[in-house]
């Protein structure tokens, strides 16, 4: 650390138990998020099914919640930083115990996705809040051992999500899956109350960054709602209508909304990115520190986790499709099957700290990376509508360790050159990033997939003989339901309006939607194989780093 208030931290003396305890209430309270994300995603298949939802709609129900933590992440880590962080911690667990009550009251669409906007503005609130604190009061030797910790609980709440998510929506329905938020936030309030530590930064800075904070949602959403509404409304030319607002958007209109929109998303970001060091030129409040990307470590980093995040949220979005609607598995054995990333992810993460102080930080990111790139390769090679339960456990456990051995890790590395005071900031930035690349991967791999089936459905249908109207019908019905009616296909058999020759049209309906998940895969390898580059900038930055100080 080059401030004195970072050397004094370093000094400091061994944190005690209730620091610890503090520790692992914090880190239960991002758990919670991550919790959700991997119990909503194995649950997705019933809710679309129960509330007639779109592949577009499912998208925007992980994507939304992903988006307006993105938009408001910055803003809440500032506020932390001035506010205090365990006050901002606390309001964002309330906020995200209401939101997740009316989740699960949820009777539509609209409503659902009005919920999870809630459940994300209190995600905002308790995610850089955590971070910052375990940053602020683990310094020096203590650091590693506190993001080792970290690393684990979290992975450990993502292993019991898809398990959870499972048995929940199974035995009692998928509304279950948000009413278990309410009692968990209750347990960590009370804790946090007397183990949690408050934090605040002493920097004081003029002005409040409302333009700022409108521009980067702005750009955000209008990034995302591109790429996910590309493949219903048309890349270019309009090939759906849209209504905005009470009024429609025409398929007579010259132009899509969708290149408006990307372009929109570009000038909105550039210009926020410009109008931050501008603020930061005048020592004005901004909710984007420009200046600590400055720091090789903080760039390569974040630029890291941005991708990395893009390639899991392609693989988890589509997978649980995949085993649901082809493979014809319950939800609870698919959430049993995607446990097998996570369980990785949990051995592997409590295993990091020990590779980390033999090897390095940036080289266990970098091994991490690698397994990660080779699990999705190997299961994009052998996924196929027959394919073996134990080989999909076993290439995702190989993915899960790389993520377990690269998460925690990369996390440390981001934030290792950065003044205490920054805390906040910094974590936020972090985890902004991070929830950019999650929502973008989600829309980059619901957009291949619909992509790949408006390709691979026509021909297969073709190859049983079913005429070109029908066949186009049912393309877009696979689309739209992102394989659902293969499943309603199954349920009817020869009662379908197939006949005798429903089975094969379920086979290759299977076999077609088997080989577009294989591009999502494909897409999902790519975006981690350029991770991996970036891990590899990232080791550099850190030694160059370790040789200059």
């Amino acid at each position: 650390m080059s401030s004195p208030e970072g050397l004094t931290m370093d000094r400091q003396a061994a944190p005690s138990r209730r620091d610890w305890l503090g520790l692992g209430v914090l880190s239960a309270g991002l758990g919670l998020i991550v919790l959700d994300g991997t119990i909503v995603g194995v649950a997705l298949p019933n809710i679309m099914a129960d509330l007639r939802l779109t592949l577009s709609d499912a998208q925007w129900v992980s994507s939304i919640y992903a988006v307006i933590l993105a938009a408001l992440l910055l803003t809440t880590g500032r506020l932390a930083d001035r506010w205090g962080r365990k006050r901002v911690f606390l309001a964002g667990l309330v906020v995200f115990a209401a939101g997740s009550a009316l989740a699960a009251a949820a009777a539509s669409s609209s409503f659902l996705l009005s919920a999870r906007a809630l459940q994300a503005v209190g995600a905002a609130l308790i995610m850089p809040s955590t971070l910052s604190t375990v940053n602020a009061v683990f310094r020096g030797k203590y650091r590693a051992t506190a993001f080792g910790v970290w690393g684990a609980v979290i992975s450990g709440a993502a292993a019991i999500g898809p398990l959870a998510g499972g048995a929940l929506t199974q035995w009692l329905s998928w509304h279950w899956i948000f009413l278990v938020n309410i009692p968990l936030v209750a347990l960590i309030i009370g804790l946090a109350i007397y183990a949690v530590p408050e934090t605040s930064s002493d920097r004081s800075e003029h002005g409040t960054d409302v333009l700022g904070a409108a521009l980067s949602a702005l750009g955000f959403g209008l990034l995302v709602f591109g790429i996910i509404e590309g493949p219903d409304i048309g890349w270019w030319a309009p090939t759906a209508s849209l209504p905005i607002f009470g009024l429609e958007w025409s398929t007579t209109a010259p132009l899509s909304p969708v290149p408006i929109a990307l372009m929109g998303a570009a000038i909105s970001l550039v210009t926020f990115v410009a109008w931050e060091s501008r603020r930061a030129e005048f020592s004005r409040t901004a909710i984007l520190n420009v200046r600590l990307f400055k720091l090789p470590t903080f760039s390569w980093g974040n630029l890291t986790a941005t991708i990395v995040t893009m390639g899991e949220f392609a693989l988890i979005f589509v997978l649980p499709l995949f085993l649901i609607n082809v493979l014809d598995y319950s939800v609870l054995k698919a959430g049993a099957v995607l446990a097998a990333l996570a369980i990785g992810a949990f051995l592997s993460g409590a295993a990091a700290r020990h590779l980390a102080a033999k090897f390095g930080a940036p080289e266990t990111v970098l091994v991490g990376l690698a397994l990660e790139v080779a699990g999705v390769v190997a299961l994009g090679l052998f996924l196929s509508a027959e394919m073996s339960v134990w080989v999909l456990a076993v290439t995702l456990a190989i993915y899960g360790l790389g993520l377990g051995l690269a998460s925690a890790q990369l996390t440390g590395t981001v934030l290792r050159d950065v003044d205490v005071a920054e805390s906040g900031q910094a974590s936020a930035t972090q985890s902004t990033v991070r929830q950019i690349g999650s929502a973008v991967g989600t829309a980059i791999s619901g957009a291949v997939l619909s992509l790949a089936l408006a390709l691979v459905v026509p021909s297969a249908l073709a190859s049983v003989a079913v005429a070109d109207p029908v066949a186009n019908q049912l393309t877009d019905t696979v689309r739209q339901s992102a394989g659902a009616v293969i499943v309603q296909l199954r349920a009817q058999g020869s009662a379908s309006p197939f006949g005798d020759n429903s089975g094969d049209v379920i086979r290759v309906l299977s076999d077609a939607f088997a080989s577009a998940t294989q591009w999502s895969l494909a897409v999902s390898a790519i975006i981690l194989f350029i991770g991996l580059i970036g891990a590899w900038k990232l080791r550099q930055a850190s030694r160059i780093g370790a040789t200059e100080s």
